[in-house]
C-alpha cells in the first residue's frame, strides 16, 4: 500500500511531531507499506494519508479527501489540537477530524477533548521508546534532574530551574536542560538563568544520543508542561527507569495513570521543589516512583506500538 505521511514543518528535526512521524514511517515500512513523508500534500496518488496534527495539516487533509474521497485518512491529534486549537481556532481542527476515517491520540484521557460524535473513530497509540544502550547509572557528583524538551511557552520550561532555587543550601540538585529555544526571548531567559542560578545548566538542542546519556545519569526527570498530547519523553524516561515528576495535566496523567505519586499542580514551583527534595533525600519515595514508572513501561514497548498500527490499518476499508 502507498501511504503519504504528512508532518508539519518545524524549527528543528527533533520536534515531537517530526520524531513521531519518523518513527511511524519506520513502523509502517516494517509492516510492508511504501511510505512517503512530506510537509504538504502535492496531489500524487496514495492509498492512505496519515496526517500529523489536525490544525497544521488541515489543508493537506482537505486536498487529499477532495482528490480521493473514498480513500482513508488517519489524523493524529497533537496536544495543541485538542487542548488549544479546538478552542481558539476550531474550524480547521474540527474539519480535519470530521474528514478523518480514524483519529489517533497519544494518551488515554484524550477522548475527553474529542467531540462525542467522533469518539468511535478514536484510537490511542502510545509512543514507544527503546531501552538505554547501557545500564542506567545516576551521577554520583550531583542529584541530576533532567528537563528534556524545547523551550516554548506551553512547556513552562524553566519551572524546574525556579524550583531548584528554593532548595536548601546543602542540596546537590542540578537541573540539566536540553532542547532548542523556540524564540530569542526564551534563549535569553535560559542564559540569564544559568548566570543567576548555579543549580541550572541549559545545553540547547542536542543529538538523540546525548539525550539518552543524560537520562542514563539522571536521578529524575521533570515535565512541567501546561498541556501535552502525550510526550514521548515520558515513554523514554519510563523505559529507562527514571523517576518522573510531572505536572498534573491530562496528557501526563493519561500516560502515567491517575495514581502516579509524582505529580505537582501546574505552575506550582513550591510543590515541585518539595518533590525535588524528596527525590534527592527520600530513598523510599524514589523506590515508589521507580516502581510506578516500571509498571507503565510496558505500554511503551516498540512491538506494542507496531501492533497498534497494524490493528488500525486492518480496520480501514479501501476502495
Amino acid at each position: 500500500m502507498k501511504i503519504v505521511l504528512i508532518t508539519p514543518e518545524g524549527p528543528t528535526s527533533r520536534t515531537g511531531n517530526k520524531v513521531a512521524a519518523s518513527r511511524w514511517a519506520r513502523i509502517l515500512r516494517r509492516l510492508g507499506h511504501r511510505v512517503r513523508v512530506a510537509f504538504d500534500y502535492d496531489g500524487k496518488p496514495a492509498d492512505l494519508m496519515v496526517a500529523v496534527h489536525a490544525w497544521r495539516s488541515a489543508e493537506a487533509i482537505q486536498r487529499f479527501k477532495s482528490t480521493y474521497p473514498d480513500r482513508p485518512v488517519v489524523v493524529q491529534l497533537s496536544g495543541t489540537d485538542i487542548y488549544h486549537y479546538i478552542k481558539t481556532d476550531p474550524a480547521p481542527t474540527l474539519r480535519s477530524m470530521e474528514l478523518a476515517d480514524r483519529l489517533v491520540a497519544l494518551n488515554d484521557l484524550a477522548w475527553r477533548a474529542v467531540p462525542k460524535r467522533m469518539r468511535a473513530r478514536l484510537s490511542v497509540i502510545h509512543q514507544s521508546a527503546e531501552p538505554l544502550p547501557q545500564p542506567r547509572r545516576p551521577s554520583s557528583r550531583a542529584a541530576v534532574i533532567s528537563v528534556i524538551g524545547h523551550l516554548r511557552d506551553v512547556k513552562d520550561p524553566l519551572r524546574a530551574a525556579e524550583a531548584a532555587r528554593l532548595l536548601p543550601a546543602e542540596s546537590r540538585v542540578r537541573i540539566e536542560q536540553v532542547g532548542r529555544a523556540y524564540t530569542t526571548q526564551w534563549a535569553a531567559r535560559a542564559r540569564a538563568e544559568m548566570v543567576s542560578n548555579p543549580r541550572y545548566v541549559w545545553r540547547d538542542d542536542v543529538p538523540t544520543a546525548a539525550v539518552r546519556r543524560l537520562l542514563a545519569r539522571s536521578h529524575g526527570m521533570v515535565i512541567s508542561s501546561l498541556s501535552e498530547g502525550g510526550a514521548n519523553v515520558i515513554s523514554e524516561a519510563a523505559v529507562a527507569g527514571v523517576p518522573i515528576l510531572a505536572s498534573r495535566i491530562d496528557g501526563n496523567v493519561g500516560l502515567l495513570g491517575a495514581d502516579y505519586p509524582g505529580y505537582f499542580p501546574i505552575g506550582n514551583t513550591r510543590a515541585l521543589a518539595r518533590l525535588l527534595r524528596r527525590v534527592e533525600g527520600d530513598p523510599s519515595f524514589v523506590r515508589q516512583l521507580t516502581r510506578a514508572v516500571s509498571r507503565r513501561a510496558a505500554l511503551f514497548r516498540p512491538e506494542r506500538e507496531t501492533a497498534a498500527w497494524h490493528r488500525l490499518l486492518a480496520s480501514l476499508e479501501f476502495d
